[in-house]
């Protein structure tokens, strides 16, 4: 029962700390309090503090230098930023080059899902896109489940070296959801239906264009955002 009341204690902590990060903000490079003053600060026992930060260290968010401490070389964990895009500074620049990238691969990925997908898979496109779509209306946080959207057509797509490149398309929607604040919300939901559509009908060309439609929208925005702050 210890073990599992610890184990608790541990996830709470990492969350916690997580948070601590994010808020006080730490910057990267930025050194943690030290072991003992984390214990103070969160009520908590040294061992459990030893432990979250270990998780957070698995993470991609901290790295414990011995004899030096622990700094913060993320402000998020892997799942959120997989390709430690979170040090560069120009946020705007670097989601320009990110849908650059994209529009090299992901229009071909869906026209890969459109020839590959299944009749199951075509239904958890489409269920996927209903759910994105609904949230995004009702002004919850739709950028989890936009990813899923994404990440479930590279599957469709069938092709192993795709799966590898899908930490890039999450860096993406995350780049993108974090510089924009929903301001393309008609045409998200108008281009994500337009790929689903496509996809369901197997219409490989339909599913290329479609996304090219969806990134061009998202790129434009970016664009114009960048010119915005040059004036």
């Amino acid at each position: 029962m210890r073990r599992i009341n610890r184990g608790l204690l541990s996830s709470q902590l990492e969350e916690e700390l997580l948070r601590y990060i994010q808020e006080h903000p730490l910057m990267v490079g930025e050194k943690l309090p030290n072991e003992f003053e984390l214990a103070e600060k969160f009520g908590t026992g040294r061992s459990t503090v030893r432990e979250a930060v270990k998780s957070l260290a698995s993470k991609g968010v901290l790295e414990v230098r011995q004899g030096s401490g622990t700094f913060v070389i993320s402000p998020s964990t892997l799942d959120e930023d997989p390709l430690r895009l979170a040090r560069y500074d120009d946020k705007l620049q670097l989601a320009l080059e990110l849908f650059d990238v994209r529009l090299m691969i992901e229009p071909e990925i869906a026209a890969l899902a459109a020839v590959n997908a299944t009749d199951d898979d075509i239904r958890e496109i489409v269920r996927l896109c209903d759910e994105v779509e609904a949230l995004y209306l009702s002004g919850k946080n739709h950028v989890r489940k936009d990813i899923e959207f994404h990440k479930k057509i590279a599957e469709c797509s069938r092709n192993r070296v795709v799966k590898e490149l899908v930490p890039l398309i999450v860096s993406a929607v995350f780049m993108f959801a974090n510089v924009t604040h929903r301001l393309l919300l008609k045409e998200t939901i108008e281009t994500h239906r337009a790929v689903t559509e496509a996809i369901s009908r197997h219409d490989q060309a339909g599913a290329r264009c479609a996304m090219v439609m969806h990134l061009t929208y998202n790129r434009q925005m970016i664009i114009r955002m960048i010119e915005g702050g040059r004036k």
